[in-house]
């Protein structure tokens, strides 16, 4: 768990679970797997066993101890919905996100499927409620369909990264959801993305009403390009609720 993180749009990281799987195009260059791969073997290391599935129960009540609301991206460093994830570990994921629920918590996944069958599982006759965020990535037209999941998915709030963006999505509706990021691929083969890839996901944005966060061009650092489109930065968050005093503990 991460106090801070450099991510611009979250303000901390709880990693209830690490290590995954490659299952598109864009988890070719990990970073995640990248810097997990540098501890393999280190014996005492939190990433000794590298970027291997790993679930971390000691790591649920975490989110539990700080008390000031903030934003939490949840599995910085794997994902919640990876097949090898027990719903019953899931359970215990959202078990905190509910109970702690003065933060808003920012939930991405790749296996959007996954996503759509857990939470009709869980919010049979409901939605999640809107402090946590449920959202998948897209990095290209090839994976457009997890947005047609998403929109599927029992959840109140609703988002879509398109990071790293290496190719168009092509035209795409995003009524009914509620952010969008966009972010170019970072680390020594990154693929560079193009300007235009990133304005036609302005575009569908303001057509659908939908918050537009640009997080970076990316290259060698993920600051390198900087962050700014057409001149200026892109910053939306969609709007919530009042936050939540923290409860007793």
């Amino acid at each position: 768990m991460a106090d801070t993180t450099p991510i611009e749009w979250t303000d901390s990281t709880w990693n209830p679970v690490t290590g995954c799987s490659k299952i598109t195009a864009g988890c070719d260059f990990c970073y995640a797997e990248r810097f997990s791969e540098r501890f393999r073997g280190v014996g005492g290391h939190p990433f000794e066993g590298g970027f291997d599935l790993t679930l971390r129960p000691a790591r649920l009540s975490q989110p539990l101890q700080w008390r000031q609301p903030r934003r939490i991206f949840v599995n910085s460093m794997s994902d919640l919905f990876h097949k090898e994830v027990p719903f019953s570990f899931i359970d215990h994921v959202f078990d905190t996100m509910e109970q702690a629920n003065w933060h808003t918590y920012q939930v991405l996944t790749k296996r959007s499927s996954l996503l759509v069958r857990y939470l009709r599982r869980r919010y049979v006759d409901g939605l999640a409620p809107p402090h946590i965020w449920l959202g998948v990535s897209i990095e290209n037209q090839d994976n457009a369909v997890r947005l047609k999941h998403l929109k599927l998915a029992h959840a109140s709030v609703k988002f879509v990264s398109f990071e790293p963006l290496i190719g168009s999505v092509g035209p795409v509706d995003l009524k009914g959801i509620d952010w969008a990021i966009v972010g170019g691929e970072s680390g020594p083969r990154a693929r560079p993305m193009a300007e235009e890839w990133a304005l036609e996901i302005r575009d569908y944005c303001r057509k659908d009403g939908v918050a537009f966060f640009f997080k970076q061009w990316g290259g060698i650092r993920p600051k390198s390009g900087g962050r700014k489109l057409k001149g200026r930065e892109w910053n939306e968050y969609p709007p919530i609720g009042p936050q939540l005093e923290p409860t007793a503990a």
